[in-house]
């Protein structure tokens, strides 16, 4: 679905990837770790649009877009949630989830999205008329996800959806974001949180100054001595 051929980015002065290659299949979530500085977040705006690559390519669903504007990206269904969450804090709810659906036609299409999203989070529902930026930190990361969704994504980007949040709301989100993949959108998923990454994704890279260093199945990961040590805090048994 996704193919990052030899992407090489040079931001801000920094040589922030150096030819590199990931794959997402249809129906995958995929994960990218690695420390801060490792070119994670790069990879996500340099496949989205945001950042212009030097060299290699992107192909999603079989055509290039490496040169493409990001609005035209999002329209292909290659939709990117940004770090930081982004919502509109003087909008409601409501608002900010219609807004998700800008490109889309067709009002009754965004209504039904919607009203799937109240069923998916239904303290949102519950609070569709407060102001996005009253909400909790992790009512924020729903928010953000949701509108997304209503964009209609065929392959989700989501960058450290975990950020900020307490062990139980970061729970939450991988929920989320797990049943998303199951309802049928692809995730390819940043995340400084190697355990709850690893612990929803099939398959999974490592980064390191702009190189990938690692890359196999989730469980294959997790048990990688060298993941466990730098990632994991030296756990190397299953996260429960």
């Amino acid at each position: 679905m996704l193919d990052i051929h030899g992407l090489d980015v040079h931001y801000d002065g920094v040589h922030a990837l150096r030819g590199l290659s990931v794959t997402v299949e249809q129906g995958e979530i995929v994960a990218l770790l690695g420390n801060n500085g490792a070119g994670k977040t790069t990879t996500l705006s340099a496949i989205s649009g945001l950042v212009r690559p030097g060299d290699g390519t992107v192909v999603f669903d079989g055509q290039e877009i490496t040169r493409d504007k990001p609005h035209t990206i999002a329209a292909r269904g290659l939709v990117h949630v940004p770090e930081g969450r982004r919502v509109f804090s003087t909008l409601t709810i409501h608002e900010n989830l219609q807004l998700g659906g800008y490109m889309v036609r067709d009002q009754a299409e965004i209504r039904k999205r919607i009203a799937h999203i109240y069923e998916l989070l239904p303290r949102l529902a519950e609070r569709r008329d407060q102001q996005g930026g009253t909400l909790s930190g992790g009512e924020q990361q729903m928010l953000a996800i949701g509108r997304a969704l209503v964009t209609g994504p065929r392959l989700l980007l989501l960058d450290e959806p975990s950020m900020g949040l307490a062990p139980l709301v970061v729970a939450s989100v991988m929920r989320l974001i797990a049943q998303i993949n199951a309802e049928g959108t692809s995730v390819l998923l940043v995340e400084q949180n190697a355990t709850a990454a690893l612990g929803i994704a099939h398959r999974g890279y490592v980064l390191e100054n702009g190189v990938r260093i690692l890359e196999g199945h989730a469980v294959e990961l997790r048990a990688d001595p060298r993941v466990a040590d730098a990632y994991l805090g030296g756990m190397t048994h299953e996260p429960n």
